[in-house]
């Protein structure tokens, strides 16, 4: 969805809404927009829950323009509408919301007990939609890629985007930590030494922070021998 990608890692800022022309409802905050020269209206709902939808209507017959959500050859109308709608989006993402860590609210939560424990902010080494990596600042070891991927590359029966915590494990542990609901076989690394750890409330805090603890213990500098 175009609302997905545009709003991925942000979050609204309520009382900015109604300063830019977002009218209250009893379900959160809407907005009418009219674009490409009043041909078009788009109409932008925040929910109080922050969740954003959108939708593109003609201005003449008020009905909704269905080559929106579909994908078309470079040039074409539609992709004229889909640009300019996205533009649209883009200005009320830059004017109403803020920026966050990752997607999801448990990834940001994490984020945060990492840096309350050790100090340690992510860095996105691919750019801000790719994951952040935690790193010892001592070794420079990762000891954790927060990723926000489709869930049925983990599970097919976890349908949607869900951000996920990779993390480094004692190998004779992971045949049974990957039985546990919320842990699979890691994504895109090494299955020997790494789980990924969904970030959707599966698992409580506590037992993602006991697993960043582990992890952690693996990027300490080697002690010499005396």
């Amino acid at each position: 969805m175009i609302e997905d990608k545009v709003f991925l890692r942000f979050k609204a800022d309520f009382s900015k809404l109604e300063r830019y022309g977002f009218v209250k409802t009893a379900e959160g905050f809407v907005l009418k927009r009219p674009f490409m020269d009043g041909a078009f209206v788009a109409v932008v709902s925040v929910r109080r829950d922050g969740t954003v939808e959108g939708d593109v209507s003609d201005a003449d017959t008020g009905d909704a323009y269905l080559p929106l959500r579909v994908e078309t050859g470079a040039g074409g109308f539609a992709e004229r509408v889909r640009n300019a709608y996205k533009a649209v989006l883009e200005d009320v993402r830059d004017n109403c919301f803020v920026p966050k860590l990752f997607a999801g609210d448990q990834a940001n939560r994490i984020a945060r007990k990492i840096f309350e424990t050790y100090g340690d902010e992510p860095d996105f080494p691919w750019g801000g939609d790719d994951g952040g990596v935690f790193r010892n600042p001592e070794t420079a070891k990762w000891y954790g890629l927060i990723m926000n991927i489709d869930g049925s590359k983990l599970d097919p029966n976890l349908s949607g985007a869900v951000d996920v915590m990779n993390l480094k494990i004692s190998a004779d542990k992971i045949p049974e930590l990957v039985k546990e609901d919320g842990l699979y076989p890691a994504y895109h690394m090494n299955k020997k030494y790494w789980i990924s750890a969904a970030l959707n409330d599966m698992l409580p805090d506590e037992t993602v922070m006991g697993l960043v603890a582990e992890s952690y213990a693996f990027s300490r500098p080697k002690r010499k021998r005396g």
